[in-house]
């Protein structure tokens, strides 16, 4: 069947769309309809359905005959250790650690924050919580102690459930003090921790309140599936703002399942048994939605990699575990391939690999530019395909159904929206916009099943953040276009797209003009604050490892490409070569942030950012341009 006529046998039917898609679940109760619109707009799927996610994701797979199928492959090239875990063993390993939260007193409806480096347990303690009803909410490990206090006071846990500690390349990142910090610092104090102990740093326990992960097993007897209601949440996901208190993404249990498991074959293409790899991390909701839950509900191989994409070893650890573990789909941020191309611009490592396994790439997290997509498909000889949701969506709001129909590959675009999501692009008053217009990217309501229904305990901030500037829509934050063929181009959020003398530009079109600079590895515009033109783009290049061009030569080819490229009316004059740029721990660039030094601004140290150094390192190299007062 061909995309047209699936999206708009949704359109057409989408409570018969949804039905139908349930029917791949589970269910103890099955649903008696899809959605309840009641509260609209707050919406709900599922609702009056009964179901487990753990019996989803590996109990049902064991039934089914299949309990030797390998559910989890680990491959630490930081320790060099590797392992793999059967379904049939991931079902004891998590019905006994369920028992253990169980019997310390975790019961439905509980929330447990887990603190966890990229091992299986990570998965295992997330699954052992789903297992018994009770709602998970993950913090990336190494988070500092008092950015997990505010979540712990949010959340109000029952349990904390961390290990003593994470590894990255060349340092031991010691979790149990950061963990005591935040206990400390928070008011709300969980009943117990536990704790998973590695050889690389054992954590000294806290008598009365701290429990060995596996002396809390011995002696308990393995928890069964708890069935809960279809709106029931299985977890809470802060979402890892620069500003103001976190907000917590709800994600909804009967949704969840049911559309995780619809995008396995109908977007990524893989079928049960497949191994299917997201090379990203628990704490971000690619972690929750392909590192753990989908491929799991699907019946695939997932892989933990404890690793990063250059610098463990080299820049060839991904076709490594590609060729290694027979990957069949591959899904990444492209800032990794971007760290890549920086250290291997090109891509010998490759050459000692066979990837032929691999049928395609899949980027998301951040705009993916057109140099790196070409370079990816050169180096690689696959598709790449680019696309695009939030932490908010769970999902892929606009992607290239390769399990459905292969659509033609527009460089520059994700492709076309999913069914259950009706993309608009919408000016200041939100009136729909024709082809190729600038605009906000909104989503008539409702959004479709998994997707967030509110925030914890924030349902006024939800309304506020999501629902109230485009009444009707849901309010993405990003800005772009659609064309007439009806694909979307992400061209900045919506914060980024500035007004250089009365003209709207999108600071992401110029950084795709930049990225195309031969030289240039990475790199990014932000619009800082003129006088005459209200604001003027400045960017910030990085260059490929060994560049034999002086940093002037490539600032005036810069500067001419944009001008060539976009025209004049660009005011693209400043541009400034750094060491790298300041990004979250997911890989996003800190832009406001950077805006925020530019324009003399205070600003609040992200938490999530991944070397705070690296702002004094722009900061400097404002200065030389005459921004970033001192």
């Amino acid at each position: 069947m061909a995309y047209n006529d699936v999206y708009e046998g949704w359109k057409k039917d989408p409570e018969g769309f949804w039905m139908e898609a349930a029917g791949a679940i589970d269910w103890t109760k099955k649903p008696t309809k899809a959605l309840f619109d009641e509260n609209a707009p707050i919406y709900e799927w599922f609702s009056d359905g009964m179901v487990n996610t753990c019996y989803n994701a590996v109990d049902r797979h064991v039934e089914a005959g299949n309990g030797d199928r390998t559910a989890i492959i680990y491959d630490s090239p930081i320790t060099g250790r590797k392992e793999k875990v059967s379904y049939g063993e991931l079902q004891s390993r998590v019905a006994s650690l369920a028992g253990a939260l169980r019997s310390k007193g975790v019961e439905k409806g509980d929330r447990v924050i887990i603190y966890m480096p990229m091992v299986p347990q990570a998965l295992e303690a997330m699954l052992a919580c789903s297992r018994l009803g009770a709602i998970h909410s993950v913090v990336f490990g190494g988070f500092a102690a008092n950015e997990l206090a505010v979540r712990i006071d949010d959340a109000q846990p029952k349990a904390i459930i961390a290990a003593s500690c994470g590894l990255e390349p060349g340092r031991v990142v010691d979790y149990k003090p950061l963990l005591d910090g935040a206990i400390k610092l928070a008011q709300h104090k969980p009943d117990f921790c536990l704790i998973f102990q590695r050889d690389e740093k054992l954590a000294e326990l806290t008598a009365g309140r701290d429990h060995d992960w596996y002396e809390a097993q011995e002696g308990v007897a393995p928890a069964e599936c708890v069935p809960v209601e279809g709106n029931h949440p299985v977890y809470i996901l802060y979402t890892s703002g620069t500003t103001g208190a976190p907000k917590g993404v709800v994600r909804p249990t009967g949704g969840h399942l049911v559309a995780l498991n619809w995008t396995m074959k109908n977007i990524y293409n893989v079928d049960p048994g497949d191994v299917f790899w997201a090379a990203s991390d628990v704490g971000w909701v690619v972690g929750h939605s392909y590192i753990c839950y989908g491929p799991l509900i699907h019946g695939n191989t997932t892989i933990v990699f404890e690793g990063k994409p250059v610098g463990t070893p080299d820049a060839g650890t991904f076709w490594r575990v590609i060729s290694e573990h027979n990957v069949r789909t591959f899904f990444t941020a492209p800032t990794a391939f971007r760290a890549i191309k920086r250290d291997d611009p090109k891509g010998d490592l490759i050459k000692g690999y066979d990837i032929s396994c691999l049928r395609a790439l899949y980027l998301a997290g951040e705009r993916a530019d057109p140099d790196t997509i070409e370079w990816a498909q050169d180096v690689m000889k696959v598709p790449v395909y680019d696309h695009w949701w939030q932490t908010e969506t769970g999902y892929t709001i606009v992607g290239n159904p390769a399990g459905i129909e292969a659509l033609p590959v527009k460089i520059g675009s994700p492709t076309v929206p999913m069914p259950g999501y009706d993309v608009q692009i919408l000016d200041e008053g939100g009136h729909p916009m024709g082809p190729n217009e600038l605009g906000a990217i909104a989503i008539k309501l409702p959004l479709p099943p998994g997707t967030l229904p509110t925030l914890w305990n924030a349902e006024d901030r939800y309304r506020k953040s999501y629902l109230k500037t485009f009444p009707g829509y849901y309010e993405t934050g990003d800005a772009g276009m659609i064309d007439e063929d009806g694909y979307l181009y992400i061209m900045a959020r919506t914060d980024d797209v500035i007004n250089v003398a009365g003209h709207r530009l999108s600071t992401g079109g110029m950084e795709e003009v930049l990225a195309s600079h031969p030289e240039v590895a990475e790199c990014a515009v932000i619009g800082v604050s003129d006088q005459l033109k209200g604001q003027l783009p400045v960017g910030f290049l990085c260059l490929n490892k060994g560049s034999a061009s002086s940093d002037e030569d490539v600032i005036k080819e810069c500067v001419k490409l944009v001008r060539d490229k976009i025209g004049p009316v660009a005011a693209f004059k400043l541009a400034v070569v750094v060491d790298r740029l300041p990004k979250t721990r997911s890989g996003k660039i800190l832009r406001g942030t950077m805006v925020s030094i530019a324009d003399s601004q205070a600003y609040k140290m992200p938490a999530t950012i991944d070397d705070p150094v690296i702002l004094d390192e722009i900061k400097d190299a404002l200065q030389t341009i005459g921004y970033a007062q001192s």
